[in-house]
């Protein structure tokens, strides 16, 4: 008996104890610096983890050494290679033929979560998805680890939130802190780490924002460097200043790398074509066959190519093998995405980007031998550019070179590439390869801005049901008598079967004009819009954009597109006041203020 009383009183205890806890987070955006440090090591802890664990899976299944990278060897067996991305494959393919005869939803990654959900991660969804990165990987696909480390990173900032019961946008902000953790840890690079989680993840730089995703950066970059280094750091040699007359050939360069990164990108749906005849178990198993021909002609199309960039950089190369490599990890990558390997283009645009620089520079000295670039500097604007045409992210792949050469100089010419090639692609194309894989699927989201609030504020929420009807066929001193003027703004006209044919509003019924024949002009004479409608599903965006079309002040609400049954009213005034409303309601929370 009174063990049960203590349980119980441990027990209220415990929970006044989450309350008091849960409001301290809600009540100051100090509170959520302490959460940010957590969420940081933790993912900093399970991103070392993931990559030992790839790494021992390339040394068990490759046969390299200890130290070694796998795309970094000269040659790999050739059953190896063709054997395990194909057995790889085929364990993923039964997963995903599992998930669709389960009817399991797809998973979220972090920037759809952010932008469409409100920060809301499924953390199950995340292990698997961290776990098919990791087979993937492991098995040597031609894909980085780093889309698994920001969902692993993302869903434990989720789950926190989730547990603490975050407002909307500090669990955005969380998510983001899990993601700049997770590629912090990656790169040994707490500042790219924070631009990567603002730029990319929340989607917008706010004051608010700063001090978590800085805290959660460093706190992943600094677990990843005490328990054994960042898996993906690269160490960069002194490099030479940058003349004011290279810059125009370093900005022909980010030219260059646009149109390359918009054609990988366009290149993606086809490769999916190239799959779709088979079963989708078998998919990663051809995929599998295909990276591991390509990897017995070069490993260093293997897994992100890490080694191979490292070794790349300090090499002397022809220009024919250069374009070799950039031509068979091109492919290779978009195989192993489009036949249903999981995993990032990160570190495989870091890559290809450099031995893009490498090959510009060259050709660059056989057309030009008076005018020569540095290599190295080429490589990293390449580098650089190609990941903001894929990935996104001027400032984060700016301040990855600042981080990893800490010289001012090469990074202003990095960040004036990078902003060209921002450009470029935005105009040309307007989507990362992250936001131009959901566009795909159906989504029409172009970066990781809430826009999920939109999406729910829909005419359903904003119209009114008390809608006024009139059969087409009563006359205006019908009407008159029904409806007094100012009562509401319009009436809807409908005909015997009660389908709508047009809507009339209340001051035009009332016109002074129509005084002397009110009793002989039926209602219908002064019908307006009578094809234009909104739906219960649009949401206020689009329906502001029939009502600015329409040049309307009132339109009626029909069931659905195939129906002309009225379901309600919805005047333009209050649409636009509404949305203006949860817009300053979404900048607030942007720029820190308490919702």
């Amino acid at each position: 008996m009174f063990a049960r009383i203590r349980h119980l009183t441990d027990r209220k205890g415990s929970n006044r104890v989450m309350v008091r806890l849960r409001a301290l987070l809600r009540s100051n955006e100090f509170y959520l610096i302490p959460l940010a440090l957590v969420i940081g090591a933790l993912a900093g802890a399970v991103v070392t983890l993931m990559a030992e664990i790839a790494q021992i899976a390339h040394m068990v299944i490759y046969g390299i050494p200890v130290d070694v990278r796998l795309s970094a060897n000269a040659r790999v067996s050739p059953w190896a290679a063709l054997i395990a991305p194909a057995l790889g494959g085929l364990a993923l393919g039964i997963m995903e033929w599992s998930r669709r005869r389960m009817k399991i939803s797809s998973a979220v990654d972090p920037i759809e979560a952010n932008a469409l959900r409100g920060g809301n991660l499924s953390m199950r969804d995340s292990v698997v998805v961290s776990s098919q990165t990791l087979i993937s990987n492991g098995c040597g696909a031609s894909v980085g680890l780093e889309a698994g480390y920001t969902q692993i990173g993302s869903g434990i900032a989720s789950l926190f939130g989730k547990f603490f019961n975050l407002r909307r946008n500090d669990l955005r902000l969380m998510v983001g802190c899990g993601a700049a953790a997770a590629i912090a840890a990656a790169f040994g690079a707490p500042i790219t780490g924070a631009f990567y989680a603002c730029e990319l993840i929340v989607g917008v730089y706010s004051v608010g924002s700063a001090a978590p995703i800085l805290a959660a950066s460093l706190a992943g970059a600094l677990t990843a460097q005490w328990l054994g280094g960042a898996p993906y750091s690269l160490e960069i040699p002194k490099v030479s200043a940058v003349g004011v007359e290279q810059y125009l050939a370093l900005i022909g360069l980010a030219l260059v790398t646009s149109g390359v990164g918009i054609a990988v990108m366009r290149s993606s749906p086809n490769f999916e074509r190239l799959f779709a005849w088979l079963p989708v178990w078998l998919r990663p198993v051809f995929g599998g066959l295909i990276v591991g021909g390509f990897a017995i002609v070069t490993p260093q199309v293997l897994a992100a190519g890490h080694g191979a960039m490292v070794l790349d950089l300090f090499h002397e190369m022809t220009i024919g093998l250069i374009a070799l490599i950039i031509a068979l990890k091109v492919t290779a990558c978009l195989i192993s995405l489009a036949s249903g390997f999981r995993g990032g283009l990160f570190f495989a645009s870091l890559f290809v980007g450099s031995l893009i620089g490498k090959f510009f520079a060259a050709v660059l000295l056989l057309i030009s031998p008076n005018f020569v670039i540095d290599p190295l500097v080429a490589m990293l604007t390449g580098m650089a550019t190609l990941g903001v045409a894929i990935v996104g992210g001027p400032l984060t792949m700016s301040f990855l070179v600042l981080e990893m050469t800490r010289n001012v100089d090469v990074t202003a010419v990095v960040l004036a590439g990078c902003i060209v090639t921002s450009i470029c692609v935005r105009f040309m194309f307007g989507h990362s390869f992250s936001t131009w894989r959901l566009h795909l699927r159906g989504e029409t989201i172009r970066s990781a801005n809430d826009v999920g609030w939109l999406r729910n504020l829909t005419v359903e929420r904003l119209m009114r049901s008390d809608v006024g009807k009139v059969p087409s066929t009563t006359t205006i001193a019908a009407v008159r008598r029904e409806f007094a003027l100012g009562s509401r703004p319009g009436v809807v006209i409908v005909n015997n079967a009660d389908e709508y044919v047009g809507l009339v509003l209340l001051p035009d019924l009332f016109s002074g004009d129509l005084d002397t024949i009110a009793d002989e002009i039926q209602v219908i004479e002064l019908a307006r819009l009578t094809e234009i409608v909104l739906i219960p599903e649009m949401n206020v965006k689009s329906a502001m954009a029939v009502f600015d079309e329409a040049e309307a002040e009132m339109l009626a609400v029909v069931d659905s597109t195939d129906s002309r049954k009225v379901v309600g009213f919805l005047t333009e005034n209050f649409a636009r006041r509404r949305y203006v409303e949860e817009i300053d309601k979404a900048t607030r929370g942007v720029l820190g203020a308490l919702s």
